[in-house]
């Protein structure tokens, strides 16, 4: 008889149905149920079984509803699904700040489910509010309780139509009138308005806005931020000086109103300032506790690496799910084998294996990585919210930055790529909308634009590499960073002096490509402040000469600095003596797959630098490759059961759990449930899910009109 806590795990983690993927199943090495539990825990686990079952039993999330509805429809439907996840209260704001990472996991429960719906509560939720609790002070913390009683809607205003990557040269004003007492946000032409606004085209009624703050006498101190009004609660209508309008239709995400804003000489409070790194006394005298300019437009813009590691986890989240179709699909998938036998799964071929099991690899690799940076980016918003000016918070804040602006590309890339492989790999059949990979593709390529381009972002990495193998060789400062990613690095001449030890077993281990990682970014390092200081001799400018270095040096560098962070940390994940036993075997094979076959596009730089010095060290990571591969085959299908999702929120006709492959298309509306009918016509606190009271809420919808032109301007 079982014990009533083997009961509730049993509830917990349910057998998974039989079918086509019993078999695999049955020839996996270790227990998906113990791995799962082992890398989530248990509370962490129930946590995402009452987000799924909620989701599920609600009529409001029935996934019929939102098929094919226009996009005004989709947007209504987003937003009170939106209003719905705040009456559920998954988490309080003190959950928030003492388990950060259910942040990170309701984001990313939400986002399996729909990204349109995961991103507006997430930026409602935790961009606008954290933007609030970590540049303002406590005369601004009533707003971010308003934002969870649904009182108010926010958005986060920093991009322009001119100015997205470039922050500085934001062109948005902010005047300080002493007469008053007031900011007069003003926006000078249609380039400086605030564009892309996620939430700001129908739903916001609040925005936290970037603007250059200028005090009498036309003294401007740089970047700041404010609470800006810009609709009425009850209305929605624009508020007096504000033009704000709906972008339009995107490529995906269209549940998420996206938007922009103009500002005619609006006036807001003195006490609107976000005031933590600088303040306006009543008389106009600007004060501030940062002395350096720079500084303290670094911790204006802290809230952007808020944004870029919850990418990362995003774009982790999307690669999950592609992988999880893609290898179900292929082990129920029969495609030829052996003359006059039974036809074999997809998966037994070795270009199959090939294509998604690295795949796989890298959605374990990069999810540990996606975890372990927000507690990190965590750690530094505790430091900025205690006014914490030390030495070793300056340069946590560079390193995560460092890491941020490097992780959103890589995670991003790496997401976009292997939903293209995953769609391809499963055939036609993987391009039927109801296999979701269509969607997953365009629900993920914005990761790799928003909150800055990946390739532009990646300068930021490589400048800090740069600045600190400069203070090495001009002062002889050392390399270390609070997170030690760099400490590597103060071996840098022995590191360039070594070379492959030879091939041999050791290339099935995670640590060969460790040891060839480090000698590539010391040697990376060299070349591209060898090839800037050579511009700089030449004549260039310093932007010029920066300008030269990106391509084969600095772009290469930021990624291969990157790619080895998250090898070593998961390979210190999966060498840890807290692994159990029977788990060990399957995650080290993971942890030596994802490292050798993201080394392995590096090979030609390997060999030009001498790392490598004959064929068969290429032939080695070749091989070790397929044989990790191969070695994963049977571990797969189990592998995708501990990062998987229920089937109603996977939403893939050919990656079920039962391996049954449902081709039939959705039902027509007359044969969808009785309530998805009605769904338009809903207001928000109409429904409450059981046995909760609806909101009393004032937002409300009918919306306005895409575009609102500005009242009493």
């Amino acid at each position: 008889m079982a014990t009533p806590a083997e009961g509730s795990m049993a509830a917990l983690l349910p057998d998974l149905p039989k079918g086509p993927l019993q078999a695999y199943r049955a020839r996996a090495s270790f227990s998906w149920k113990e791995l799962l539990l082992f890398l989530e825990g248990e509370d962490m686990l129930r946590f995402k079984h009452t987000i799924f079952s909620a989701l599920e039993s609600d009529p409001l999330f029935d996934r019929s509803c939102g098929a094919d509805l226009p996009m005004e429809k989709y947007r209504e439907l987003s937003f009170l699904r939106c209003k719905r996840v705040f009456e559920y209260d998954f988490l309080c704001l003190e959950d928030m700040l003492q388990t950060p990472l259910k942040v990170l996991a309701l984001v990313g429960c939400l986002g399996m489910y729909d990204w349109s719906l995961s991103n507006k509560y997430f930026l409602h939720a935790f961009t606008f509010t954290s933007a609030i609790y970590t540049s303002g002070t406590e005369r601004h913390f009533e707003y971010i309780q308003k934002a969870f009683r649904m009182e108010i809607f926010g958005c986060f205003a920093l991009t322009e139509v001119s100015h997205g990557s470039n922050a500085k040269a934001i062109r948005t004003t902010a005047h300080y009138d002493p007469a008053s007492q007031e900011f007069v946000i003003h926006s000078p032409d249609f380039e400086a308005s605030k564009f892309w606004v996620g939430n700001m085209g129908k739903t916001a009624t609040h925005a936290v806005v970037f603007a250059q703050l200028y005090t009498p006498g036309a003294q401007c101190w740089g970047l700041h931020s404010f609470l800006v009004q810009i609709r009425d609660p009850k209305n929605l209508l624009p508020m007096p000086g504000v033009m704000v309008g709906d972008m339009g239709k995107k490529l995906g995400q269209n549940g998420l109103d996206n938007g922009f804003a103009m500002f005619h000489q609006v006036r807001i409070p003195r006490q609107n300032l976000l005031n933590r790194i600088g303040d306006v006394t009543p008389e106009g005298t600007y004060v501030t506790p940062f002395k350096d300019a720079r500084q303290r437009f670094g911790v204006s813009l802290g809230n952007l690496s808020m944004g870029r590691v919850t990418i990362i986890g995003m774009s982790v989240v999307n690669l999950k799910l592609a992988v999880c179709i893609a290898v179900r699909f292929s082990a129920a998938r029969r495609q030829f084998g052996p003359a006059d036998e039974e036809e074999v799964p997809v998966l037994e071929y070795q270009v199959q294996q090939w294509r998604l099991l690295p795949y796989l690899a890298a959605a374990y690799a990069l999810d540990h990585f996606s975890k372990s940076l927000f507690l990190d980016l965590m750690e530094l918003q505790q430091g900025l919210f205690r006014n914490d000016q030390s030495v070793r918070q300056a340069e946590l804040g560079r390193e995560i930055h460092a890491l941020a602006s490097a992780g959103k590309p890589l995670a991003s890339w790496t997401a976009q790529r292997g939903i293209q492989e995953c769609r391809e790999a499963c055939g036609g059949h993987g391009y039927l909308a109801m296999s979701r990979l269509g969607d997953l593709r365009n629900d993920n390529d914005p990761n790799c634009t928003y909150e800055g381009d990946n390739n532009v972002l990646l300068q930021q990495t490589s400048n800090y590499l740069l600045s600190l193998l400069a203070r090495k060789l001009q002062d002889g400062a050392r390399f270390e960073s609070p997170l030690r990613t760099v400490d590597f690095l103060g071996a840098y001449p022995d590191i360039l002096a070594q070379r492959f030890p030879g091939p041999g077993r050791a290339g099935l281990d995670s640590s060969a490509p460790l040891a060839a990682y480090k000698w590539l970014v010391c040697y990376l390092l060299r070349e591209s402040y060898q090839k800037l200081e050579q511009e700089k001799r030449s004549g260039s400018s310093d932007f010029e000469a920066r300008n030269n270095c990106q391509v084969y040096a600095c772009r290469s560098l930021a990624l291969a600095f990157l790619e080895l962070t998250v090898v070593q940390r998961f390979h210190d994940h999966a060498h840890h003596p807290g692994v159990p036993p029977p788990l060990r075997a399957v995650l080290r094979r993971l942890s030596a797959l994802y490292a050798l076959w993201s080394l392995s596009p590096h090979v030609t730089l390997l060999y030009r630098g001498g790392y490598f010095s004959d064929e068969q060290a290429g032939k080695m990571v070749e091989s070790a490759i397929l044989d990790l591969c191969s070695q994963l085959k049977d571990d797969a299908v189990a592998l995708v059961d501990v990062i998987a999702p229920p089937d109603f929120v996977l939403n893939s006709t050919i990656g079920r759990a039962d391996g049954e492959a449902t081709l039939a298309p959705s039902p027509p509306e007359q044969h969808r449930p009785r309530n998805c009918r009605h769904i338009q016509h809903l207001q928000p606190g109409a429904i409450a899910p059981p046995g909760r009271p609806p909101t009393t809420s004032s937002l409300a919808f009918p919306v306005p009109p895409r575009l609102s032109p500005p009242v009493g301007s």
